[in-house]
């Protein structure tokens, strides 16, 4: 019997497409979960199972790629989400409401620019960070990177805006 083309729970998933996509949504679960591999396959796991069982339904009003990214977005916010409940309940309360600092990749770049635009990367809000990161490494236009991480377009062109002046001024101070 052959394979089936498309995902049951959602018919206009083709599974060539999601593996087509596997890299890059692999390289965006990365990011979701600052770099941990574990963590981000788990996270990509989730957003397949998700997407075999129909939690997740693709309707088609955006593309694939949007869709999935976004996917993987909201699950990763859901699981911060539950960590830091988690970490209430426990009586952590001052350990969750520390800032975090995100991690570094597991390998080390020794490039020294490469250096300079992550720390400025790493000191930006998190929102702005997302829509560079959508924009300028993942190829989305801001209205896709808008529509991934579930924000309005105007939103998502003013952190934009933001993000590209301060990391401007970071990158000057920093040359």
């Amino acid at each position: 019997m052959a394979q089936p083309e498309t995902l049951s729970a959602n018919p206009r998933i083709a599974l060539t497409d999601l593996e087509a996509m596997h890299g890059d949504a692999y390289s965006w679960a990365l990011t979701r979960c600052r770099y941990s591999r574990p963590d981000a396959a788990d996270l990509l796991q989730d957003a397949y199972s998700r997407l075999l069982d129909g939690s997740a339904r693709f309707d088609g009003r955006s593309t694939l790629r949007s869709f999935l990214f976004g996917v993987i977005d909201r699950i990763a916010r859901e699981q911060r989400r539950r960590a830091r409940i988690r970490a209430l309940l426990l009586g952590k309360f001052a350990d969750a409401l520390a800032p975090e600092q995100p991690g570094e990749p597991q390998n080390q770049v020794g490039d020294a620019e490469l250096a300079q635009v992550r720390a400025a990367l790493l000191e930006l809000s998190p929102r702005q960070r997302d829509v560079l990161e959508l924009v300028f490494y993942r190829d989305c236009s801001i209205e896709a990177a808008a529509d991934i991480l579930g924000m309005p377009v105007g939103t998502a062109r003013t952190h934009y805006q933001r993000g590209k002046q301060s990391m401007a001024t970071k990158l000057k101070v920093a040359s």
